[in-house]
């Protein structure tokens, strides 16, 4: 009897725990479907971003196809300007003072009037302004609490390539005493820029130091040109990768390189080799804690890391950071890009541990 009742239980425990194990294979099933499907969506959705990113460049190469001259270069400004329309900031875009330098003030709630960032915009110093980077001030207003200065320096053709330098030094100077209210001192400054305006940056705080000028708390260039490339364009590392920057430079690798030469000196009258068109060229001792951004795809990636190296090797504390498949400048493609919000995020880690004392 005693035996009957001990396996009459024994099977119903068996039986509950068939019962329990199968619920729990099942509940386990559709947790992993779901995250499988979340999974799918959000691969789908970044597919999407990725796609519209494409189709925005393309859209830059298309809008400039078949135009010479003046006319290629003012549909590219046009473009550049018309990617910041139907963006939602949160930043009141305010205009400096009469007698400031030209740009706009980018402000965002909550950011110090004692807290300015210098931010010089890319478009290979013939296009782009501060309206076609709006994305990214707005963006570095928020993260850093502080009043972004958009200067709009000179572009070419139509002024020198050192006249752009000269608007950004001269703003630098302006924005150590002159917040958004008015004449006031700093106690945090930022320079930032990306593409062109990286590599003005990147002179511009060699210019700072040789100066005697007050430095900037940090600096951050995102995908920056650090050296102009002139040899062996058709073989540059990136080349087919690189959806803006390797159209435009396969057709260059296609000029005699005297006649490439030469017109870069007529055009920008200055030598490529010069450390003020080549920062990579200057001397990088003393330097402020410095961010690089840099895309793994793009053509600009092994001359930033070759001015990571040397700015190390002389003492300064400048670092790198990569992101795999991303096109030149993506943090343009803010918050569309998930990848250009871990940028951002990434430019904020970096600004607290340089004000922390430990960059």
């Amino acid at each position: 009897m005693m035996f009957g009742i001990a396996w009459f239980a024994m099977m119903w425990f068996g039986l509950i725990m068939v019962a329990l194990i199968a619920a729990v294979v099942i509940v386990r099933r559709r947790h992993h479907d779901a995250g499988d499907a979340t999974e799918a969506s959000t691969r789908e959705q970044q597919s999407e971003a990725r796609q519209q990113v494409l189709e925005s460049v393309q859209g830059m190469h298309a809008a400039a196809e078949g135009l010479r001259g003046r006319a290629r270069v003012k549909a590219l400004r046009n473009y550049m300007d018309s990617m910041s329309d139907g963006l939602q900031l949160v930043s009141e875009i305010r205009s400096p003072a009469s007698g400031s330098p030209r740009g706009e003030w980018v402000i965002a709630p909550g950011a110090k009037p004692e807290r300015r960032i210098l931010y010089i915009h890319g478009g290979s110093w013939i296009a782009g302004s501060p309206k076609s980077h709006r994305a990214i001030t707005d963006r570095l207003s928020r993260l850093a609490h502080a009043c972004v200065f958009a200067v709009d320096y000179r572009l070419m053709p139509e002024n020198r390539y050192l006249d752009g330098i000269i608007d950004c030094r001269q703003a630098y100077r302006w924005i150590l005493d002159n917040g958004p209210d008015g004449k006031a001192p700093a106690d945090f400054v930022v320079v930032s820029g990306d593409s062109a305006g990286g590599s003005h940056t990147l002179g511009l705080i060699a210019w700072i130091r040789d100066q005697g000028l007050q430095p900037p708390n940090a600096a951050i260039a995102l995908s920056p040109s650090t050296e102009l490339m002139l040899t062996s364009l058709g073989s540059r590392a990136n080349l087919k990768t690189d959806v803006m920057l390797g159209p435009t430079v396969k057709k260059l690798s296609r000029v005699p390189l005297p006649l490439l030469w030469w017109g870069t000196v007529l055009g920008m009258r200055v030598l490529p080799t010069s450390p003020i068109a080549s920062p990579l060229r200057g001397k990088l001792h003393d330097l402020p804690p410095t961010l690089i951004h840099v895309s793994e795809s793009e053509m600009l990636l092994e001359n930033a890391q070759r001015y990571v190296e040397k700015a190390r090797a002389a003492g300064s504390p400048v670092e790198v950071k990569t992101w795999p498949d991303m096109v030149h400048v993506w943090h343009l493609f803010t918050p569309l890009l998930p990848e250009a919000e871990e940028a951002f995020e990434h430019i904020g880690e970096f600004l607290s541990r340089v004000e922390a004392g430990s960059p």
